[in-house]
């Protein structure tokens, strides 16, 4: 099953087109659908709807759009710790981006004053599934102070673009995963590579905190970020990210 939002409402995406779900009495609220998964997937399992109206990319919205938590992962691929001169983390290296960073898989990312660089990841939707995400990120504001803070200079708005949709179809344990910039494949990689994997990371987050359905957790980048080049490469106005996860989808974010 894949859930999207299509101007904020709640739509499934089936062979040729998406199905609108407030015309099948369920919630045009995202998060609402997201909260009645297994009764949402059941239906569709059962009914097999037929597309309503066409899939048009570009009014995909945020499919998750107002989580309660969101977590993120550092250091969470070997060759990505490697790039940045880090150790390998013995337990995952946890911080979260703040809920209002959330964007669709189509809008633009606003940049800011600084070291805008990029990182495609897997997020693990709860509940759900999981989607692809952006966990665009300021190095300037992350490595100030001492320890430094990741979260605010993760968290400028339109800095975590996820979607294009939830899907349960996919395996998020070995998934193809990569980012291109401008056409350039500059991250490529396969989730098989993570140091803590899905399950992991589930559970060591559940042992903490009190899990809910639509929480997010952003898990970690592969190697090819702009900070790991000589010299370092930052994104610019006009620059277009394609982020792509197996089985899952693709998002498309011009920076401006």
């Amino acid at each position: 099953m894949r859930l999207a939002a299509v101007d904020g409402r709640s739509c499934l995406v089936v062979a040729g087109g998406v199905v609108d779900l407030a015309s099948h009495g369920f919630p045009d609220e995202p998060m609402a659908c997201l909260a009645r998964w297994g009764e949402l997937a059941a239906w569709a399992a059962a009914t097999e709807p037929a597309a309503t109206a066409p899939l048009v990319e570009a009014r995909l919205t945020c499919p998750v759009p107002r989580p309660t938590q969101v977590f993120a992962i550092g250091l969470n691929y070997r060759a990505h710790a490697e790039e940045t001169g880090a150790e390998v983390p013995s337990v995952p290296l946890t911080f979260t981006k703040f809920p209002s960073c959330l964007a669709g898989p189509r809008d633009d990312i606003p940049l800011v004053p600084g070291s805008v660089d990029w990182e495609v990841e897997l997020v693990l939707v709860v509940g759900a599934g999981c989607t692809v995400g952006q966990d665009v990120s300021e190095r300037q504001l992350q490595r100030a102070g001492r320890p430094p803070q990741f979260s605010l200079a993760k968290s400028h708005r339109g800095f975590g673009p996820i979607g294009p949709w939830v899907t349960d179809e996919a395996d998020p344990r070995d998934l193809a995963i990569s980012c291109a910039l401008n056409g350039e494949v500059v991250q490529a990689s396969r989730t098989s590579d993570m140091v803590f994997g899905p399950d992991e990371l589930l559970a060591h987050l559940g042992g903490v905190c009190d899990l809910r359905p639509g929480d997010l957790v952003f898990t970690g980048t592969p190697s090819g970020v702009g900070m790991g080049r000589t010299p370092p490469r930052w994104l610019q106005p006009g620059d277009v990210l394609v982020s792509t996860i197996e089985h899952i989808g693709t998002m498309v974010n011009r920076c401006r």
